[in-house]
């Protein structure tokens, strides 16, 4: 069994109100058995939302309480990034999950990449909540870029 990032399937839980419907994915996912996830979403923001960032650090620091995500208002969204990773993590739990495909860049599930928390597009190395979350729980994530490059 597979988790996908629900944006990732076309479904319109993007912070903007889109997607990022991705077609190595799609094809990737053919003929196999998958659930979706929107970690945000199911953490209780709302689509569409202010895009937010993890502010001096990344997914695992965020878990350990060392660091926040915070839209670009300046509003704090830590608890709902946790709560949507648990709610996530629990999910793939009970459906015996050993995949996922998460989307890069995200604050929740960027896999090897997230923004720098400036806001400015910038990316650096790191995990966002839920994929470090999956991680140390065993559940082996990548991303969709790392599928591209497969191609």
């Amino acid at each position: 069994m597979i988790v996908v990032s629900a944006c990732l399937v076309g479904e319109n839980c993007k912070y903007s109100g889109g997607n990022n419907r991705n077609d190595a994915v799609l094809g990737y996912l053919e003929g196999k058995e998958y659930i979706t996830i929107c970690p945000e979403c199911t953490g209780g923001l709302s689509t569409p939302r202010e895009p937010a960032e993890i502010i001096g650090g990344e997914g695992k620091d965020v878990i350990d309480g060392n660091c926040k995500v915070i839209s670009r208002v300046g509003v704090d969204v830590t608890k709902e990034y946790m709560k949507g990773a648990q709610i996530s993590l629990d999910e793939a739990k009970k459906n015996n999950v050993e995949l996922a495909i998460l989307k890069e860049g995200s604050p929740s599930c960027g896999v090897n990449k997230i923004h720098n928390g400036e806001f400015k597009g910038i990316k650096k190395v790191g995990k966002g909540v839920t994929a470090a979350l999956f991680e140390m729980n065993g559940i082996r994530a990548i991303s969709e870029k790392d599928l591209e490059q497969k191609r």
